[in-house]
């Protein structure tokens, strides 16, 4: 097929053809828009909203990344779904104390959900956004049916996010996409120069002196806060709190390890397991897989 190429884009969602395309997808392309909600400390939250109905399934994406990471798994969901963009990523405001722990977002985000959504969810996050769906889950259990974390424990080995760290860490702002794709290259991140091109793409903006910056607060910072001020430990205390099911999947290559799972289990007895041949980022390594697997915990399509 022929490549999208950036002066072909017009929306963000021009994309999805070709995605669809790639993996096979038989449906329509579900109605696709971007949300808007201005919370009452002034800030925005900004989603994706995919299919015509209300939403059954919420996404929230890990650091670094945006709401559009779950693009092709939503397209292979076949389920309304809607996927937030963490504060200080996407189109969400920055914080001015540049706080992005779990336990500060999760209220912004729950508020996100309430508004946008009218039957509880199944509510899934990837990294950073596991652990802030599951404070989500555990404050506001009126929200979430069943949690999906995604490669991510609260015991987790910080040191293995450096793969990532040491792409945001430097440069923060740059003369075209090019360079930005080419440096995600290099590192190990982001798939076929298409699909890294596509996310590199749909996670920067032109700035007004024609430079071009990641969208997300972390980049603009000078990288991702050193590890020891992410202070996982007390999530255990939340998780522990969740009523819902909760179900971790994570990737063989992934940053949660086999002890990382069995530990959960022990601390957070009756979570479901199911792992993947992926990497961290299993909504973009492996997203058709990942969507059959959320199509399951929901209970099926209802398309």
């Amino acid at each position: 097929g022929c490549s999208v190429t950036e002066s072909d884009i017009r929306t963000e969602f021009d994309f999805l053809p070709a995605q669809a395309a790639a993996i096979g997808a038989s449906t329509p392309l579900p109605s696709a828009e971007r949300l808007s909600l201005t919370l009452g400390s002034g800030r925005t939250i900004s989603a994706l909203r995919f299919g015509g109905d209300a939403p059954v399934v919420t996404f929230l994406h890990g650091a670094g990344l945006n709401a559009h990471t779950f693009d092709t798994t939503i397209l292979a969901l076949g389920l309304p779904s809607l996927s937030i963009d963490l504060p200080g990523h996407g189109d969400s405001s920055w914080r001015d104390d540049a706080n992005y722990g779990p336990r500060t977002m999760a209220d912004d985000v729950a508020q996100a959900i309430a508004a946008w959504t009218d039957i509880p969810q199944v509510l899934v996050g990837q990294s950073l956004g596991g652990l802030t769906a599951a404070v989500v889950a555990a404050r506001h259990p009126e929200l979430v049916r069943t949690l999906v974390m995604i490669d991510i424990t609260p015991g987790l080995d910080q040191g293995s996010v450096g793969q990532v760290r040491g792409f945001l860490d430097g440069a923060s702002d740059f003369a075209g996409r090019d360079e930005i794709v080419a440096r995600a290259m290099a590192v190990g991140l982001g798939g076929s120069r298409e699909d890294t091109a596509r996310g590199v793409f749909l996670n920067t903006r032109v700035r007004d002196d024609g430079r071009v910056i990641f969208k997300h607060h972390f980049a603009n910072l000078g990288g991702l806060p050193p590890a020891d001020s992410m202070n996982m430990v007390p999530m255990w205390e939340d998780l522990a709190a969740v009523a819902a099911p909760i179900t971790l999947v994570r990737g063989d290559r992934g940053y949660v390890t086999g002890a990382n799972a069995e530990a959960l289990i022990e601390r957070v007895p009756g979570t479901s397991v199911i792992t993947v041949a992926a990497g961290h980022n299993v909504q973009e390594d492996v997203p058709v897989e990942l969507g059959g697997i959320i199509a399951e915990i929901s209970g099926g399509a209802t398309n």
